[in-house]
């Protein structure tokens, strides 16, 4: 079963924004609000890194005392004009208020509140939403590979004064990053230069290690991954075979636990669908993180770091060591599947028979005690 992933508060959301404006990392905004990267990563994704507008009531609405107030006044058998005149409203917007809301005897001023305040929710289209040329427009530009603000100035140049063909350059990079809009195709933003998933704060350096785009460095991890003081910390690789074949190993860095992963390619998301699998049968309290080589086959780590709730660190580029315990395993694995040989045969139950055998062996580093033994206590 998935953990239940707690909600934002108001404040929380206000201190994420107010910090990703700032130019925080990540890790460091997930740190204060005691959240997982992973969680923080979701949530800027769907939005495009872009602060949704808040929503404002209406100085013309009714407020929450008022409610109150007549949620009283309905309970004491006042008359609906002499309700209004108190308020100092009309008395046919008490009475649509009262009938809208469960009528004087089932009338309750917090329920009608909440009930009006999602009734206003009127999200209002964008404007290449609304004008169907210039949408065409604009798509067949970033197909061409220009920038929104190319795009914008071009449009400026082309039409001037015409109000329907112009669009900033913001626009146009909101409707490609927060994805609820579904205006323009997200396989657009592979012509952007930078490629980049979502909106990045102006003041934040941009990274450029290896091919993995929004990655978190291995440097980032908290301390307690260091000292296999804390089980549930994982490093992961693609063990390679002859003729272009793969399989994924995860270890565990306390217990040496080792989990053997089929993927039938080494396409994206076939690796994250196939790690995504084997990864939510663990217990949910020993998969807090998981540390992987640069290899382009985790580039969508960060969809996978919120399918499974689970932190993704990677190591720098040409560095494999940093996750020493995977490689380690790695040679221990060669003796079942000697370099060359054919990969693609295993099942997914032969991996697990040869897995559960690797188990049960006895490690040194471990007191001669099996990875299933120390992995089994860590669980209790």
């Amino acid at each position: 079963m998935p953990r239940a992933r707690r909600a934002y508060s108001e404040e929380e959301r206000d201190e994420l924004w107010r910090r990703w404006k700032r130019g925080d990392r990540i890790t460091d905004i997930a740190i204060g609000l005691e959240r997982k990267p992973g969680s923080l990563f979701g949530r800027l994704l769907a939005s495009g890194g872009i602060e949704p507008r808040k929503r404002a009531r209406s100085e013309r609405a009714l407020s929450l005392g008022e409610r109150e107030s007549i949620s009283r006044g309905l309970a004491a058998g006042s008359s609906l004009r002499a309700i209004a005149r108190d308020l100092d409203r009309a008395p046919s917007t008490i009475s649509r208020e009262g009938a809208r809301h469960g009528g004087r005897g089932r009338y309750r001023a917090t329920k009608a509140d909440e009930r009006a305040w999602k009734g206003t929710r009127r999200p209002k289209a964008c404007k290449l939403a609304t004008h169907r040329r210039l949408r065409r427009l604009v798509a067949s530009k970033l197909g061409l590979n220009w920038s929104p603000e190319q795009i914008a100035g071009w449009l400026q140049r082309r039409h001037p004064g015409d109000v329907e063909m112009n669009i900033s350059h913001e626009t146009i990079y909101r409707s490609l990053f927060i994805q609820a809009r579904g205006v323009l195709k997200r396989e657009l933003i592979e012509h952007l230069r930078t490629k980049r998933r979502f909106r990045q704060s102006a003041r934040r350096q941009p990274s450029r290690q290896g091919q993995i785009l929004d990655s978190i460095s291995i440097r980032e991890r908290p301390p307690e991954v260091e000292d296999r003081a804390v089980p549930g910390h994982w490093e992961g690789d693609l063990l390679v075979g002859g003729h272009n074949t793969h399989i994924a190993t995860l270890v565990e860095r306390t217990s040496r636990y080792t989990v053997l992963v089929k993927v039938p390619r080494k396409d994206a998301e076939t690796v994250r669908k196939a790690l995504a699998r084997q990864i939510r049968r663990l217990p949910d309290e020993l998969t807090s993180s998981l540390t992987w080589d640069r290899g382009t086959e985790l580039a969508q780590h960060v969809r996978l770091s919120v399918d499974v709730n689970l932190d993704i660190y990677f190591c720098d580029p040409h560095s494999p060591w940093q996750r020493g315990t995977n490689e380690n395993t790695n040679r221990l694995l060669r003796q079942y599947f000697p370099r060359g040989v054919r990969l693609d045969g295993w099942s997914q139950a032969n991996l697990n028979s040869t897995a559960r055998e690797l188990n049960t062996r006895p490690r040194k580093t471990l007191g001669f005690k099996t990875p299933l033994e120390v992995f089994t206590e860590a669980m209790h």
